[in-house]
C-alpha cells in the first residue's frame, strides 16, 4: 500500500491549499480541523474554512461560534497560528456584489427580491461561494495554509462545476427572456417570439407572476455589468484548485458505500486533472494484539467450559470480533487500492469517544500522521 505521509504534506511550504472532500458522515469536518491543528502545531500559519453549519468545528476548537471572517484560536504551545471560520453563503454573495458594483447599483441588487432568492436557494450557490471565499483567503496572503471542509453531500465536488452552473443560470435564455421586456422596449425578445410577443409575456407573467417577472428583469439589468467580474473570479479560483500548491484529500470510512463514494471522487478529480493527494480512511479498527481470531475463540471456549475466568473469556470474544472487523476493513481498503494503485492512503484508528475539544483534534492529528 502506498502510504500517505501527512506530516511531510503539512510541512511542505509549497502546500498552500488542502481541500477535504467526501460523502457525509465520514468525519470530514473533524479531519479538516485536525489537519489544521496539526499544521499549526508544527509551525504553519493556518486557517480552516468549514461549510458545515452544525457548529461542531467551533465547539471542538473551544469557540462559541464561527462566522464569515477568520477568528484566531488561542492555544498555548503552538509554533504557528490557527484561525477558523464558517462560510456564510449570503454574506459572501453580498460582499461580492459590493466589490463588483458601485454603491448605488449594489444597494439596488441587494434589495431586489429576485436576488434575495437566488443568493440563498439556487443550486450551486453554496459551492460557488465556497470557491469565492477560498479565493479571498488565498489572496489575503495572511496564511501559509488554507484547509477547506467541503459540503457534506454526494455532490461534494459540485464546487468544481459551480462557476459554470451559476453562469448558465444567470446568463441563460430564460433569464435573458425574462429581462428582455424591460430592455430595449422588448425588441430582443420580439426577435425570438415575433408576433407572439404579447401572448408570451402574458403567459410568463401568469406562470411566474408579474412581480417576479419585473424583479428578475430589474435584477439582470443591474447584474449585467458585474457578471464578468464573477466569471473572472470563479475562473481564477478554479485555476488555483488545479495549481501545484493545492492538494485534494478524499475522506472516507472503511465501509463499502463510503469507499464507492471515494472512488467516485478520485475518478472525478482525475478527470478534472485536479491534484489528488490521497485517501484518508477514517475510523478504522486495527487489531490490538497479534492473537488470531480462531485462537481467541478456542481459548474462550476452554475458559467457559471450566468456568474459571468468565471476564477473560468475554475479552477474548471481543478481540475475535475486533479481528473480524479489522480483516473486513483490510479487504475493502485492499480492493480500493487495487482499483486506484496510485492513490496514497492512511488509515486513522477510531477514538473511543467523539471529538469535542482541541485535545481530541490533536489526537486525531497524531493518528493522521501515523503516530
Amino acid at each position: 500500500m502506498n502510504r500517505l505521509d501527512v506530516d511531510a504534506l503539512l510541512d511542505d511550504p509549497g502546500t498552500r491549499v488542502l481541500v477535504c472532500c467526501g460523502s457525509g458522515g465520514v468525519g470530514k469536518t473533524t479531519t479538516a480541523a485536525a489537519l489544521a491543528v496539526r499544521a499549526a502545531e508544527r509551525g504553519r500559519r493556518v486557517v480552516v474554512l468549514t461549510i458545515d453549519p452544525a457548529r461542531r468545528l467551533a465547539q471542538s476548537l473551544g469557540l462559541r461560534e464561527l462566522d464569515n471572517q477568520p477568528r484566531r484560536v488561542e492555544v498555548d504551545g503552538f509554533e504557528g497560528e490557527l484561525h477558523a471560520m464558517m462560510l456564510d453563503m449570503r454574506r459572501t454573495f453580498d460582499d461580492m456584489v459590493w466589490a463588483h458594483a458601485g454603491r448605488e447599483r449594489a444597494e439596488q441588487i441587494l434589495a431586489n427580491p429576485f436576488y434575495q432568492t437566488i443568493s440563498t436557494s439556487f443550486s450551486g450557490t453554496q459551492e460557488y461561494m465556497a470557491m469565492e471565499k477560498l479565493g479571498q483567503l488565498v489572496d489575503r496572503d495572511e496564511w501559509d495554509l488554507v484547509v477547506v471542509d467541503t459540503p457534506p453531500s454526494r455532490s461534494a465536488l459540485d464546487f468544481l462545476d459551480a462557476p459554470q452552473r451559476l453562469s448558465t443560470v444567470l446568463d441563460g435564455k430564460l433569464i435573458r427572456m425574462l429581462s428582455a421586456p424591460a430592455r430595449a422596449g422588448g425588441r430582443g425578445i420580439r426577435k425570438i417570439v415575433g408576433a407572439g410577443f404579447g401572448l408570451f409575456t402574458k403567459a410568463v407573467s401568469t406562470i411566474v407572476g408579474g412581480q417576479l417577472l419585473q424583479d428578475a428583469s430589474t435584477f439582470v439589468q443591474a447584474f449585467d455589468s458585474m457578471f464578468g467580474g464573477f466569471r473572472q473570479r470563479a475562473q481564477a479560483t478554479y485555476d488555483l484548485l488545479r495549481s501545484p500548491g493545492t492538494g485534494f484529500l478524499v475522506v472516507a470510512a472503511a465501509e463499502p458505500d463510503a469507499l464507492r463514494e471515494a472512488s467516485y471522487f478520485v475518478e472525478r478529480l482525475s478527470a478534472e486533472r485536479m491534484p489528488l493527494t490521497g485517501l484518508v480512511a477514517n475510523r478504522t479498527h486495527p487489531v490490538l494484539a497479534p492473537l488470531p481470531a480462531p485462537g481467541a475463540l478456542a481459548a474462550a471456549d476452554r475458559l467457559e467450559r471450566t468456568g474459571d475466568a468468565p471476564l477473560a473469556a468475554a475479552v477474548l470474544r471481543v478481540h475475535a470480533d475486533r479481528v473480524a472487523v479489522a480483516d473486513r476493513e483490510k479487504r475493502l481498503l485492499a480492493r480500493f487500492t487495487r482499483a486506484h494503485p496510485g492513490v496514497p492512503l492512511i488509515g486513522v484508528p477510531a477514538l473511543p469517544t467523539d471529538v469535542h475539544d482541541l485535545d481530541g483534534l490533536h489526537e486525531i492529528g497524531r493518528r493522521l500522521a501515523g503516530e
